[in-house]
């Protein structure tokens, strides 16, 4: 054990920013639990970086790889199979009109940058607005429409990118008399402030439906109404990033159907492949035949891959036949309903929001001054750990600690109970030594 981790540090190159890798060795795992070589067994809220909603190895899942990997597992991109065809169909009857042309590529990054190139040729634009807690990849339009971090360093990001403020209810910037978010005068501001930089060349507004990098703030009802009237308005498309909402996490098939709005573009990546890379770029008709009429480019060498499309397909039936958009809900509600006690509990969480199985925990080192307690959130993230519970907090300025909560839409009920039960003793005996 001790050369793996001497192997790790000297040819590993660190990828996560400030921070470092897990200290535990992954063996395996199976559902809702990864087990380590020491023998441990892990509950993982997070499931798998929020990508595998069936829980990790899924039989359904692991019988598709096997069947399709002795097969046909990839091709030359100008190829087509059958699970590509097929997955294209489904993705589209699981959308409303107009959203009926699918491009299949890898991760969130690719798809978001292929969504962005499309706004662009589409348009004739090149401004792209986006939130300021927002994180839609690494890639160089993706990494330029992000903000929640990673900026500095790296040099100019692509001209013509803009943050607006992000709608915040916890932490309002403007209020109402009795003290609630004005998130219609703060969309207002922020495009007044658009309006002045702007040389008139939108291209598209570029956003999450809950963002969860940015400590899974769920944007407010008639928000995202609104901010498709005014993208429209300058001329630009709207790009919803549903890489985690995506595929029943929320409770429904998709999380911008609570708001009645269709986006002009929507991307796909995390939830589709249940763990493995695969993502998608869903649009309309009319905006695929402008991009193609204008010769739009993103041939990449694994695009339209049979291997995961076929895994995307298998992904489709589990949660059809398992009806597991009703199942978030449900695990959603109870979930919530626990955390609301600890919240009751302990003075420490500040905040519990969020929908189906995408939940936020906030800490805070004062409720009335909502003073962050960012390294209250570090550990309680290590003491959940050696108790057996793997979480995930987002550490942004002006926040505290913020656990995104995120478990396999398969869980049972119990092991929602076992992480609440173990993030209870957590917080009891971090809280009073940090």
């Amino acid at each position: 054990m001790a050369d793996f981790w001497t192997d790790a540090e000297r040819h590993l190159i660190r990828y996560s920013g400030a921070g470092g890798f897990v200290p535990e060795i992954i063996e395996r795992a199976e559902g809702s639990f990864v087990h380590t070589a020491g023998g441990r067994r892990l509950l993982d809220f997070t499931s798998g970086q929020m990508s595998a909603i069936l829980g990790h190895s899924h039989p359904a899942v692991t019988a598709t790889v096997q069947r399709q990997a002795a097969t046909l597992d990839h091709l030359f991109s100008g190829m087509l199979s059958r699970p590509v065809v097929d997955l294209a169909r489904r993705l589209a009857a699981s959308l409303p009109d107009p959203l009926t042309k699918v491009l299949l590529l890898t991760t969130g990054a690719e798809s978001n940058e292929a969504a962005i190139r499309m706004a662009k040729l589409v348009t004739g634009g090149h401004e792209i607005i986006s939130f300021a807690r927002s994180w839609h990849g690494m890639t160089q339009a993706a990494a330029s429409a992000t903000y929640s971090s990673g900026r500095k360093g790296y040099g100019p990001a692509a001209p013509g990118n803009y943050a607006i403020p992000t709608p915040n209810a916890y932490r309002p910037d403007f209020t109402t008399p009795d003290g609630q978010l004005d998130w219609r005068r703060q969309l207002d501001y922020a495009f007044e402030m658009i309006d002045a930089q702007s040389v008139g060349s939108l291209a598209a507004c570029v956003v999450e439906p809950i963002l969860s990098s940015g400590g899974v703030l769920d944007l407010p009802p008639g928000y995202l109404a609104a901010l498709r009237d005014k993208c429209h308005e300058r001329g630009g498309l709207l790009i919803l990033d549903e890489a985690q909402t995506g595929l029943c996490r929320t409770g429904d098939w998709y999380a911008f159907q609570r708001d009645g709005v269709v986006p002009d573009i929507i991307t796909l990546s995390k939830t589709l492949g249940a763990g493995l890379p695969l993502a998608a770029v869903v649009t309309s008709e009319e905006i695929e035949r402008i991009a193609h009429e204008r010769g739009f480019l993103f041939f990449t060498t694994h695009v339209s891959d049979p291997l995961v499309a076929a895994v995307g397909n298998t992904v489709l039936d589990v949660l059809e036949s398992e009806h597991l958009d009703r199942r978030a809900a449900e695990l959603g509600a109870h979930l919530s309903k626990g955390l609301t006690e600890l919240a009751g509990k302990h003075a420490v969480i500040g905040d519990v929001r969020g929908r189906g199985l995408l939940i936020g925990v906030e800490l805070v080192l004062d409720r009335a001054t909502k003073q962050p307690a960012n390294e209250l959130g570090a550990a309680v993230t290590r003491r959940c750990l050696e108790l057996g519970l793997h979480m995930n907090v987002v550490q942004l300025p002006a926040m505290g600690g913020v656990f995104r909560i995120a478990p396999a839409l398969t869980s049972s009920f119990e092991e929602l109970d076992l992480g609440l039960s173990i993030l209870d003793q957590a917080i009891g005996e971090m809280a009073v030594t940090t």
